[in-house]
């Protein structure tokens, strides 16, 4: 089955940001995506709000919950308690963890998994209850030991972090390796009852070797490549062209 796409907003917000105007709109721009087969919205709201607002997040729920009911919101985020009550409060159908410090520009790492396994049991119990899925943000290194944590602390899925993929655009050589090593962990994620998503600098071009590579791939989330190619064809349009690159008709 092919991967689903996930489209994130950060990046729409950022720009909207720049202006105290409300275009670009985050929820026109998301519905637009939905309506061109998106199967949900991602946001990562950072403390500071330097690009999702806490204030996106009611109406992003409600444009899935009345225009899209078979779409899915995914917020992203460190689980400090600010970022818990949005999730308690707004009950997006995935949470994504991630060891990000709030001043990072973007998340460029996972969990170190043995020794954040009491922070990640805690807090993946505490979602858990809401009767929400937990995806754990995680390196591409195939280490059993490490996701076999990421299983027991009660997470439902990983994502594959993939900028250094993503980052090998000019080598494709370094690419397929990365590729391997990539599927490499998705497989033993699996094999330990983990479902697989993936995200982080992925493109229309890298996507294909990917999702071939990973054919059990459930998701990828995808803001900034995304965006990009928004400016050139149009949200619809490249929503449709992301999702061709993950093996969905379009």
């Amino acid at each position: 089955m092919a991967a689903k796409l996930s489209v994130n907003l950060n990046a729409i917000a950022m720009l909207r940001n720049r202006r105290d105007l409300p275009w670009p709109s985050v929820t026109g721009l998301g519905r637009i995506a939905l309506e061109a087969g998106a199967s949900g919205l991602t946001v990562h709201p950072r403390p500071d709000q330097r690009h999702i607002r806490f204030s996106d997040l009611g109406p992003i729920r409600t444009l899935i919950d009345g225009a899209f009911p078979g779409a899915e919101f995914n917020m992203e985020g460190f689980p400090e308690e600010g970022f818990l009550r949005l999730v308690e409060e707004h009950r997006p159908e995935q949470v994504t963890l991630v060891p990000d410090d709030p001043s990072q520009a973007t998340s460029d790492h996972g969990w170190d998994f043995q020794k954040d396994r009491a922070l990640l049991e805690k807090v993946v119990g505490r979602i858990k209850q809401l009767g929400l899925r937990v995806s754990l943000f995680a390196d591409g290194d195939p280490d059993r030991e490490a996701l076999k944590i990421a299983r027991e602390v009660g997470a439902d899925r990983i994502e594959l972090y993939t900028g250094p993929y993503g980052g090998c655009y000019d080598d494709p050589a370094q690419a397929a390796s990365l590729a391997e090593t990539l599927g490499q962990t998705a497989e033993i994620a699996l094999d330990l009852g983990l479902d697989v998503n993936a995200g982080h600098d992925l493109t229309v071009a890298n996507l294909p070797a990917l999702v071939t590579r990973i054919p059990a791939l459930a998701e990828v989330s995808i803001g900034h490549g995304l965006t990009a190619d928004a400016l050139v064809y149009g949200m619809a349009e490249t929503v449709r062209r992301f999702r061709r690159a993950c093996g969905q008709d379009a």
